[in-house]
């Protein structure tokens, strides 16, 4: 299994994928011209043929044995510079009056574009058959998650200082937002799944010029409804644990549409980040492996063109010279004397 940047082949592959992500994932509507356009607009951001505040970099976790891709993820160079970026901010607002002796805080929420300019981690998502289970498959999603540290690690400063993730929110056993259906559905004349289609092909202009200026008073909505504000569908739940591992936290910020919350961090506050390094390749073929029982050891190319990720079998020496199989160094398409970007996830973690 090996992370690379999608590619123009790669479009009937990434539309199947779209088609298994299921309701609530906007960032990757089941469209073939927007993924067509999607893919060549990540290609022109690996070429650097694009400023760094319109980049998308979009990656695929690809299945050697198969040719298939098994699963996907993003990093948004600067949200909110071509189309708007909206969030409901969670405030409050206090209330007294001296002359009954009462004093009442309400929770409230304000239409916001705070996050204007900051980096984003994206549409992360992971065939089922390629979670967990067997052996070959075990780390995934850590792959696919952590990979996109090491990406802005060694290209820091093609970024701003801070990044952020939404995090898909709570749906009921009809496959429902009961956020949608209290609040956003009594703005847009639409259904939740044709706003969230329209959101994910970059047409959120309407999101502004619909939803009300003034702060919506959280007791107004339903006890369902409430119960959504900054909460996670099942699925979403390990990718928020590993964000949270990483030092992303929910600051207040929520999505427009199902409630669920948008966790952030400063990018040189995550320990993925911090803890990852630079090594020099060697390359061995002595195929004996001394890897552990899960895979621990993250590697990354420096070539932005041509990125590569996998796991490896082993760590660095004390000289910082790390020693590669044939096979490894053939997944991630390096030679002796090449660097590396690594990461320890057992230090990391």
């Amino acid at each position: 299994m090996r992370i690379r940047p999608i590619a123009q082949g790669d479009l009937a592959e990434l539309q199947a994928l779209a088609r298994e992500t299921g309701v609530g994932f906007t960032s990757l509507p089941d469209n073939r011209d927007f993924l067509a356009d999607k893919i060549a607009a990540t290609e022109d951001a690996f070429a650097e043929h694009r400023p760094v505040d319109r980049r998308n970099y979009f990656f695929v976790l690809e299945d050697e044995d198969t040719g298939a891709l098994a699963g996907c993820c993003a990093i948004e160079g600067q949200v909110g510079r071509e189309v708007p970026f909206y969030h409901y901010r969670l405030g409050t607002l206090a209330h007294s009056s001296v002359q009954l002796d009462l004093h009442r805080t309400i929770d409230t929420l304000f239409l916001s574009s705070d996050h204007t300019g900051d980096a984003e981690v994206a549409s992360l998502f992971l065939r089922p058959q390629y979670r967990g289970g067997e052996r070959r498959h075990e780390r995934n999603g850590a792959l696919l998650s952590q990979v996109r540290w090491l990406f802005m690690a060694e290209f820091r400063d093609r970024f701003p200082d801070k990044v952020l993730a939404e995090m898909r929110g709570l749906f009921d056993e009809r496959g429902k937002s009961p956020f949608w259906e209290c609040l956003g559905s009594h703005f847009f004349p639409l259904d939740f799944d044709e706003a969230d289609r329209l959101t994910g092909l970059g047409q959120k202009s309407f999101i502004g010029e619909l939803m009300p200026k003034f702060p919506i008073y959280t007791p107004f909505l339903s006890e369902a409804a409430r119960a959504c504000i900054g909460q996670v569908h099942e699925q979403t739940r390990p990718a928020l644990a590993m964000l949270k591992q990483e030092g992303l936290r929910w600051e207040g910020y929520i999505d427009i549409f199902d409630g669920g919350p948008t966790v952030e961090a400063y990018i040189d506050d995550v320990r993925a980040v911090r803890a990852s390094r630079r090594v020099r390749v060697e390359v061995t073929s002595n195929t004996a492996s001394t890897a552990s029982e899960r895979p621990r050891w993250l590697a990354a190319t420096t070539d932005m063109a041509r990125f590569r990720a996998a796991w490896v079998s082993r760590g660095p020496d004390a000289d910082d010279v790390l020693t590669l199989s044939e096979t490894e160094a053939a997944r991630l398409e390096v030679a002796p004397g090449d660097a590396l970007r690594i990461l320890d996830t057992k230090e990391a973690a």
